[in-house]
């Protein structure tokens, strides 16, 4: 809706949101994955598969995108595969790698899982002006950013996490 009146916020106001938003989705990740008999990481991993769509990642793209080593992705692949949720493809282009491949029916039940929570989210969406919509998927896409480098600076051992 066009010219909806927002409440005025802080920066701190923002950031407890922001904080309270983290907090309950990292618990409905870990129900979601826990009904769908994964844990977080590998729940994130399938998601990554999932949003890599036909251009199907190896996995070293994996763990890069996980922020993850080689090694522990390995691991992760060898549970999505046993659990149904993922194939190995070799790589066209280099036989010595290889390709993951969501199975399509756990996409089917991941899809059946996350249903209701996209449908609200969708609904809430609604609610916002296209020029609202691009001023939250700005800061989503900033965010993610920022938190990326803090992984990165937490991988590189900076005590303070922030450089």
């Amino acid at each position: 809706m066009d010219g909806t009146p927002r409440p005025p916020a802080t920066p701190a106001q923002a950031l407890s949101a922001m904080d309270h938003l983290i907090a309950a989705h990292l618990i409905g990740q870990q129900e979601l994955a826990r009904r769908l008999g994964l844990n977080v990481t590998d729940l994130t991993c399938f998601g990554f598969v999932l949003e890599a769509g036909e251009e199907l990642l190896t996995a070293g793209d994996l763990a890069a995108r996980a922020h993850i080593t080689t090694g522990a992705v390995t691991g992760v692949l060898n549970r999505l595969e046993r659990a149904g949720y993922v194939t190995r493809r070799p790589d066209p282009a280099d036989r010595r790698r290889v390709r993951v491949a969501a199975v399509p029916a756990a996409v089917s039940r991941v899809e059946a899982v996350y249903a209701g929570h996209y449908q609200r989210l969708s609904a809430l969406f609604s609610a916002y002006s296209t020029e609202e919509l691009a001023t939250i998927t700005d800061w989503f896409t900033r965010a993610t950013a920022l938190a990326h480098q803090s992984l990165e600076a937490i991988h590189g051992n900076d005590p303070r996490g922030d450089r």
